[in-house]
């Protein structure tokens, strides 16, 4: 109980540093998400992902997609997978614009002491109702740069911090943003292993983006579910 109590403060001081840098927004969200793995061999593991999001203060469904993988264990701090997520994203005119991505993460981990640190990149490519013009079928290209440290108290809770930053490599829609950053999260959380079957996640993102059109601020609760076979 006490190592929850802990992770709770730690958790609400991660939000409050994160909130002062941060513009005042009017929105708010909740991602809630599912997650099965489960190991075909000792380096390979199979998992599906499915998440649903709210937004204009948890009142309007934003998007829901279905994530489908494979994990490569290279080593033990080093690892890499590739994933197909059909989407479906709700638009402002009440329709649904459907969407297809690949992506592609490496992930390098290394422990200190108690600490646990983490770099992780993903490319991803994705198409936008690809029949509606004759730029549907380019797909937008992306590199995102996560950057996680999380401390292991040997306890069933685990509280983190990470940062992530996004840079379009290119949009067909809007090549004038092309090669620059335009976004970052800001995320503190934990995550309490109930046992070697299921784990809960909870965390409170701020997701801040520049450089572009019409910039916004959200934040964004989460509550992740995971199920290891």
């Amino acid at each position: 109980m006490k190592s929850i109590t802990k992770s709770l403060l730690f958790l609400v001081f991660l939000i409050n540093t994160c909130s002062s840098v941060a513009q005042i927004s009017p929105d708010a969200g909740l991602w809630s998400t599912a997650t099965f793995e489960c190991d075909i061999n000792k380096k390979i593991v199979l998992f599906v992902t499915e998440e649903m999001r709210l937004r204009e203060n948890f009142t309007r469904l934003n998007l829901f997609y279905t994530n489908v993988g494979l994990e490569y264990k290279i080593s033990k701090n080093f690892k890499t997978s590739l994933a197909y997520r059909p989407s479906q994203k709700f638009m402002s005119n009440n329709m649904f614009s459907l969407r297809h991505r690949i992506q592609w993460d490496v992930t390098v981990k290394k422990s200190f002491w108690n600490l646990n640190l983490s770099y992780r990149h993903r490319l991803q490519a994705e198409g936008k109702n690809m029949y509606s013009s004759d730029k549907g079928l380019i797909p937008e290209w992306f590199s995102r740069n996560k950057f996680q440290v999380k401390y292991d108290l040997h306890k069933p809770v685990s509280p983190y911090f990470s940062v992530e930053l996004r840079y379009q490599i290119h949009d067909p829609r809007n090549q004038r943003f092309d090669h620059d950053w335009h976004r970052v999260r800001y995320q503190g959380g934990f995550d309490y292993k109930i046992n070697k079957h299921h784990c809960l996640g909870l965390y409170h993102m701020i997701q801040k983006e520049f450089n572009i059109a019409n910039p916004e601020t959200l934040y964004i609760t989460g509550i992740e579910y995971t199920y290891k076979l």
